[in-house]
């Protein structure tokens, strides 16, 4: 089955702050951004289906390359911050920052998700989706279900897995 992840397009925070799963708004710049993912997206004939973060920065450019009907899972939100989201990184005044910072692979943010639950979660999508009878899938989420992603299809290692971000509105294909 070929996956077609789609991340979202710029989103309208200043840059430095920690948003997550805070359900921002898109940058101005979305009608042109969602236009450039059309014409990418338009070199697949069709999909069987499409999947979206609930968040409205992925349901919106979903909906706006031509995916009316498209399935809402929460398993795609981008990893929950917890107590962090909407705060400067430079002006969050938690101990524990640090800690996280040492090793954000493993350590949750203070009331929030490690990167190996965010890992989990979209490997159980992963896993669930796989044994439906779909040929290509089209999903829209966040840059960090698209490195789990990634991950899962083994593109990369999970040591430099942040190297491979895709960029908004950028898009990743594996093969599951």
């Amino acid at each position: 089955m070929e996956i077609v992840l789609i991340r979202h397009t710029s989103v309208d925070v200043v840059r430095g702050i920690c948003y997550g799963q805070t359900d921002v708004d898109v940058a101005e710049s979305f009608d042109d951004e969602a236009l450039e993912v059309r014409h990418k997206l338009g070199k697949w004939e069709s999909f069987d289906i499409a999947y979206s973060s609930p968040l409205s920065r992925a349901v919106k450019l979903a909906r706006s390359v031509g995916f009316d009907s498209v399935e809402l899972d929460d398993r795609l939100k981008e990893m929950n911050m917890g107590e962090w989201e909407m705060k400067c990184y430079d002006e969050i005044d938690d101990p524990h920052l640090q800690d996280w910072y040492a090793d954000y692979l493993h350590e949750r943010a203070t009331g929030g998700e490690s990167f190996q639950d965010l890992k989990q979660r979209v490997y159980d999508f992963l896993d669930e989706l796989k044994a439906k009878p779909f040929e290509r899938v089209a999903v829209f989420a966040h840059a960090g279900v698209l490195v789990c992603a990634g991950l899962y299809a083994q593109l990369f290692d999970e040591d430099d897995c942040f190297s491979h971000q895709v960029p908004y509105g950028g898009i990743e294909v594996i093969e599951i």
